[in-house]
C-alpha cells in the first residue's frame, strides 16, 4: 500500500501518513489542528514485512485501511494531548 507521510512542524517528531497525497478530508479537524502546518516528507509503500523505525507496519498498514491514516507520536508526547475531543488517533 501506498502511502504519503508529512511531519509536523509545531511538534518535533510527530509524523501523520495519510493515503492519498495532500488529502487531509479523513483527519479529525482537532487532530489536524494539533499538527500545526505540515510538510510533506516522503511518499513509503508498505508491505507486510517491511520495517519502520518505530512503528509496527502492520499496526499502519490497519489504520491506512480502517480510517485513511495513522499517526506517528513521538515518544514525548501524551498521545490524549492531541486531541480536544475523544477521537481516536489510532
Amino acid at each position: 500500500m501506498q502511502c504519503f507521510i508529512y511531519k509536523s512542524l509545531k511538534k518535533s517528531e510527530l509524523y501523520l501518513y495519510v493515503e492519498n497525497k495532500d488529502d487531509f478530508s479523513k483527519i479529525p479537524e482537532s487532530l489536524l489542528n494539533s499538527f500545526g502546518r505540515l510538510e510533506y516528507v516522503m511518499d513509503l509503500e508498505l508491505i507486510a514485512d517491511l520495517k519502520l523505525a518505530r512503528e509496527d507496519v502492520n499496526k499502519v498498514l490497519a489504520s491506512l485501511k480502517e480510517k485513511g491514516f495513522f499517526v506517528q507520536i513521538p515518544p514525548t508526547i501524551i498521545p490524549e494531548d492531541l486531541f480536544i475531543n475523544n477521537n481516536k488517533l489510532h
